[in-house]
Parts: C-alpha cells; structure tokens; sequence
C-alpha cells in the first residue's frame, strides 16, 4: 500500500491554491457541507487506500485504513459481535470510514454510547505539504498535549487527508427491543428527559408523527425489566427502522426541501418553526424540513437561544453558509490550525467555512 500513499503525496505536492483538491472517499456525504465551486474537478480519491490494518478483538481496538468501507469494517466487526458503538451514517453503501471521521458524524445511539470524536484513539494522515503524520495511538488516554486525532473529527478533510483510523470498539448488547409509545411532542420531550436520568437501558429515542420510539439494549432480564416500566407496543423489526433513520430512508427524509440539522438542549420544548421536525437524542437532536425561503436567520437565532446551533444539513445555497456562524474567537483558532496544517490552503477549501 505504501506505493499508493506515494501517489497522494505527489498529488498533494503538485496541487497549488489556484486548482485546489477534493478529498473524496465514497462520496456518500458529497451533499453535506458547504457548496464549493469545481468541487469535482480535482478529486483526490481515497479508494484505492483500504482495509483493515489490524484488529484485536480482546482489545476491544480496530486500525483500518481511510479508504475501507463501513460496511466491510463493520462486517468483520459483526463476526466478533462487536460494533462500532457511535453508529455511523452509512447513507449509501460505499461510504468509507475515513469519510465517517472526516465528517464526524454519529448515529442514533449517539446520546447513549457517545459520539465518534470519543472513540477514535489515532491517527496517520497527510498534511497539505504532503508530510506523513502520525497522532495518538490505540489504548485510550495516550495522548500528552493537543490531542490532533480528534481534532480531524468534523474537519470535512480540511486539515489533512486521513489515511488510517485507530478507534475503540464495544461489545454488542445481548439483546434489543424496539417499542413504540403513542403521545405528543411535548409529554415525549419530557418523558426522553425523565427516564435519561434513571437507569434504563435506552440506547435510542426517535420521536415522529406523535409516535415516540425507543430502544432498548443490554442483558435480556434488564430489557425485559424496562419494557415492563415503560410500556409500548414491541416493533417486530426494530434493527430495519433505526436504520431508517440513521441512514435517512425514513420516509420524513425523503423531501427536495432543505432539511437542517439542531443540536440543542434537549429539555427545549417544542420549537416553533414551520415545517416538520423528527426528534433524536433525548430531545437534544431536532431534524427540521422546511422551505428553502425560510430565512435561515430565524432557524440559527432560535437554535442559538435553544442552547445551541443549527447546521444545513441537506441544501445548498451559495449565499448561506452550512455550518453555524463561529465566534470571532474560534474563528481565529481555525484559521490557525488551517495555516499550520495546510498552509497553501489546497484540501477542500471552503468546505467547513469560507475562511479556510
């Protein structure tokens, strides 16, 4: 493989800002992120960089390459019944798991297991000097200083080209139920708030058309407990549904209209924009579909005094920017990072934000 990552070097060190480079893996998430101009003109494909570099199930510790599919890591995961504990977005099948990180996206089981920043332990990337870099490690709490592996979680390739993820994996729980309470927003944002401080085995909520769904994960008398406690119709196939809603085949996805994405706190009541809205993580996800002439002001005003901020997710409009507007502060901290990183700025400029 070495011969390939000779290869990304020299594209890297032949590229100059006036013909900048597009990072692409499985272009799964080629949707998400800010429009750029010639986006697909320079593709610098990750593909052919793939497989699993080591994995040791008694560590609980998977090193693979940015290239490998999911669905191939997590097969091999499977075999093992192990997972990927964060559950990614797949959205089609050729989504790769260096995609996964770039984005930094986590699915359904996020409020309960944690997100993907928390599971990656190191990393090899390229900078955009073409330099072959590596952070951390793969034990946890390896790390003295700036932790750089998690840092290129979300950064949308713009600080470098990952080429090997190290990251924790867990154990499958030994048994899941999905069960179904008929109520309305506003008893569901406050019951997902009730029972998140107790101890119940929810490893996922989705609240949507006055149905609120839950799973439940673990050892078979504790999920057997927690549906006494909570009630609900049992869903036959559960696995298929979260899916759904993960990948975004649930029919609330399949809209032309813009769809945003709220991490807010989860104990705000229900928000009153127009459009639909389909609710995860306790309350504190909020997935809106709306018409794209709603001024996204109004959807970033309300997400920021909701505790939080509002991503276009699903949209583009070269006027308006994807992601939450940063402070001038953090602001200033990114632009750093970009000129330490990438310094001729030539790897998916303008893909977070304009400035970098």
């Amino acid at each position: 493989m070495q011969d390939v990552i000779d290869r990304l070097a020299d594209t890297i060190r032949a590229a100059h800002p006036e013909s900048p480079l597009c990072i692409r893996g499985g272009a799964s998430k080629d949707f998400y992120g800010n429009c750029t101009p010639g986006r697909d003109n320079n593709l610098l494909d990750t593909r052919a960089y793939h497989g699993i570099v080591s994995y040791d199930p008694t560590e609980l510790v998977v090193t693979a390459r940015a290239g490998t599919r999911l669905i191939d890591l997590e097969s091999e995961l499977l075999a093992n019944r192990q997972m990927l504990a964060f559950d990614p977005p797949h959205f089609t099948e050729s989504a790769t798991i260096g995609g996964c990180i770039a984005a930094g996206l986590s699915g359904p089981r996020r409020s309960s297991a944690g997100s993907v920043r928390d599971f990656v332990l190191g990393v090899r990337m390229m900078d955009g000097k073409g330099d072959d870099l590596h952070f951390g490690g793969q034990v946890m709490k390896n790390v003295a200083g700036y932790d750089v592996s998690r840092l290129m979680v979300g950064s949308m390739g713009t600080l470098g080209l990952l080429l090997e993820i190290s990251l924790k994996v867990l154990p499958r729980p030994s048994v899941e139920m999905t069960v179904t309470l008929q109520m309305n927003e506003s008893d569901a944002i406050e019951r997902m708030n009730h029972w998140a401080g107790k101890p119940l085995p929810i490893s996922a909520t989705c609240f949507y058309n006055n149905t609120l769904m839950l799973r439940l994960s673990g050892a078979e008398p504790a999920v057997r407990a927690a549906h006494l406690k909570l009630g609900g119709e049992r869903l036959e196939d559960g696995d298929a549904f979260w899916r759904s809603v993960r990948d975004q085949t649930h029919p609330f996805f399949q809209s032309n209209q813009f769809l945003w994405r709220l991490s807010i706190k989860s104990t705000t009541p229900q928000l009153s924009l127009p459009g639909q809205q389909l609710i995860e993580w306790g309350g504190s996800l909020r997935w809106l579909i709306t018409d794209p002439d709603l001024p996204h002001e109004d959807v970033r005003k309300m997400s920021k005094a909701a505790g939080g901020h509002a991503t276009l997710f699903r949209g583009c409009k070269p006027s308006m920017d994807a992601f939450h507007p940063l402070s001038p502060e953090m602001m200033l901290i990114h632009r750093r990072l970009k000129e330490k990183f990438d310094p001729l700025r030539i790897l998916n400029p303008g893909r977070l934000f304009p400035e970098l």
